[in-house]
């Protein structure tokens, strides 16, 4: 903008000197005259010795400024005038903030190269506020992480242990993990499916006796993350189910050290609040990153639940690995919950994202990937939150294999950056990209 601003003053110029060579004929020929009387006119030197002069102003300069300027003259003084007022008008009156970059909290971290991928990609994308994390599920040690608030990126991860996080539909992995603990449904159990996945509705909760209408497997509601079909199945499956569920994934539970904070899941004993919280439709049930993180650890790996850790985020993170007080799924759920999470990808709402469109073809043929999205308003802070959690694993060596986990939050009246799913998918193909490849 600036540049075009100053061409098209150069042009006016150049029109106005053009306009004066063809109109100002007169002028020309009158300057000199103009010129010779100026100088004809001024005093000798002797004669400017011993006139009074002002100690501020010398002689010769008070007899130009009470001089009359040609035509000539006052053009150009016009031309030049016009010429400063533009430039003043596109020059900032500031200059924008160089910002410095501290790269201290990336070669602090495990995987710097991922690190510093992170780092670069929040400062392209410039989320409002966010947080990635990558685990390691072998170890269950933090490899990278980055951070931002008020769209500037953070030298600690403080959002690892907020627990302010509405869960929203990442929710459902404890439905579908209580329902199959139940041992009345399976993967391919049919459910009905009334409705817009996206709302929920009373009238979606009304199955009738003889229900003939349309219906959903039970892996593909989860994978679609069709809010009334996890609600029937929750109303179902009845709330102490829910919890114990819940109990195994971490939720309600009082961290060593306060690390992470307390992740709420408190679903009432039958009513709409019992669809609500079976379906993660609702502010009340609250998630970490750092415990969604040990949710998606303990799923691929089919262990107890444990916090991922870190040797220097002493504040956010277990300095070493703490076995937790927590039950274990059956071999059978473990297994449907990981399929379930592929289901995700491959054929839910993290399909369009996580595919050879931000990944490259060799790195997404060569893994299997599991995920689940989600997404919800709310207030600390205020906005729309947006989830990803999820793993990837090679398939000719599984124990090469990630946890990720991305967690947006949008303004609801602003920018918004790039979805949770294609950044996980960025991220996976870094760690693809120098895991599966290196040699």
């Amino acid at each position: 903008m600036r540049n075009r601003c100053i061409a098209a003053a150069v042009f006016i110029i150049f029109c106005t000197l053009i306009g004066s060579c063809i109109f100002g004929g007169e002028s020309d020929t009158q300057a000199p005259v103009a010129s010779t009387a100026v100088s004809t006119s001024l005093p000798t030197a002797d004669s400017a010795e011993n006139a009074p002069v002002d100690s501020a102003e010398k002689p010769v300069n008070a007899l130009q400024a009470s001089a009359p300027l040609t035509k000539a003259e006052e053009q150009v003084e016009n031309i030049a005038n016009t010429q400063a007022t533009i430039i003043a008008a596109v020059t900032p009156e500031t200059q924008p903030e160089i910002e410095v970059i501290d790269s201290a909290h990336i070669k602090n971290q495990k995987d710097v190269f991922l690190a510093e991928k992170i780092d670069i990609m929040l400062r392209r994308f410039k989320p409002l506020h966010s947080v990635m994390l990558v685990v390691e599920p072998k170890t269950n040690e933090i490899i990278a992480w980055g951070e931002t608030k008020d769209g500037k990126v953070q030298n600690d991860p403080d959002y690892f242990v907020k627990n302010t996080f509405p869960a929203a539909s990442l929710a459902k992995t404890i439905t579908i993990a209580a329902a199959m603990e139940s041992n009345r449904y399976s993967l391919n159990t049919p459910i009905p499916d009334q409705g817009a996945h996206h709302t929920l509705y009373k009238r979606q909760l009304r199955v009738a006796e003889n229900y003939t209408g349309p219906t959903i497997e039970l892996q593909d509601a989860y994978a679609k993350s069709a809010n009334p079909p996890l609600a029937i199945i929750g109303m179902n499956v009845g709330a102490s189910r829910l919890k114990s569920a819940a109990k195994n994934l971490g939720y309600n539970m009082n961290f060593p050290s306060g690390i992470p904070g307390r992740s709420n899941y408190n679903p009432p004993d039958t009513g709409y609040g019992l669809a609500e919280a079976s379906c993660g439709f609702t502010e009340s049930t609250t998630l970490t990153p750092l415990l969604a993180a040990a949710q998606v650890r303990s799923i691929l790996t089919k262990k107890p639940l444990e916090i991922p850790w870190a040797a220097n985020l002493p504040q956010f993170a277990p300095k070493n690995r703490i076995a937790l007080d927590v039950g274990k799924f059956s071999e059978n759920t473990y297994y449907g919950l990981r399929e379930a999470m592929i289901r995700s990808i491959t054929n839910g709402t993290a399909r369009k994202h996580i595919s050879t469109r931000n990944m490259a073809r060799k790195n997404f043929n060569a893994l299997n990937i599991g995920g689940k999205t989600g997404s919800l308003d709310g207030h600390d802070p205020y906005g729309r939150y947006e989830w990803f959690m999820g793993f990837a694993q090679a398939k000719e060596d599984p124990s090469k294999a990630i946890v990720v986990v991305i967690l947006q939050i949008h303004d609801l009246q602003g920018f918004r950056s790039q979805p949770a799913c294609q950044v996980a998918a960025m991220i996976i193909n870094y760690w693809a990209h120098k895991t599966l490849w290196s040699n």
